[in-house]
């Protein structure tokens, strides 16, 4: 599973952007420079030599490969606007909430007797702010897919199968599999 959870909140935070982030490699790399203080961090970093950085910078080469250009716009993306994305981050975790749209499969472990059969659900719910805090929170500490994922199972057996405690209260714990399409907003 690519880091499906962690780039989805991410995304979601990268809409709170009030000015576009830099395009043009040598815009980027100057950038990350001015970010990290110096041309070698940026090559240890993105994984070039030190040379390789001043060419982008006195724009002598325009055209990265692939690969370079998709880790140089994650990494200026990951850095730029920090109080815009701390500001996000905090009216989610705080007021706003978090919209989670998945098309996965879903199941549940459930008392004998009862269907628990697991299936392909596309479900669009809105999360309470105190999952969106603790989202943002494992995330900021580093935490893996699979811990995001079961913080989101945790969401949607609260929020979607057990409607807030109104209804499913003996269920024990939601499946969340097969995750074919998966979106955050704030």
């Amino acid at each position: 599973m690519a880091k499906e959870f962690g780039d989805g909140l991410d995304q979601a935070v990268q809409k709170a952007f009030t000015r576009p982030a830099p395009k043009s490699a040598g815009a980027q790399m100057r950038y990350l420079v001015k970010q990290l203080k110096g041309t070698r961090a940026v090559a240890q970093m993105l994984r070039i030599s030190q040379r390789t950085v001043e060419r982008y910078v006195k724009d002598q080469i325009k055209k990265p490969r692939p690969d370079l250009a998709a880790r140089l716009e994650r990494e200026v993306k990951k850095r730029w606007q920090p109080q815009i994305r701390a500001k996000a981050r905090q009216k989610a975790a705080t007021t706003g909430g978090i919209v989670i749209d998945t098309r996965a499969r879903l199941g549940y472990t459930a008392p004998i007797g009862t269907t628990d059969q697991d299936r392909i659900r596309h479900l669009t719910v809105a999360l309470p702010p105190q999952y969106a805090a603790r989202l943002f929170d494992a995330q900021e500490a580093g935490a893996g897919e699979q811990q995001l994922k079961e913080i989101a199972a945790e969401a949607l057996k609260e929020v979607y199968f057990q409607d807030s405690g109104r209804r499913a209260g003996s269920l024990e714990e939601v499946r969340f599999t097969d995750i074919e399409h998966l979106e955050f907003d704030l």
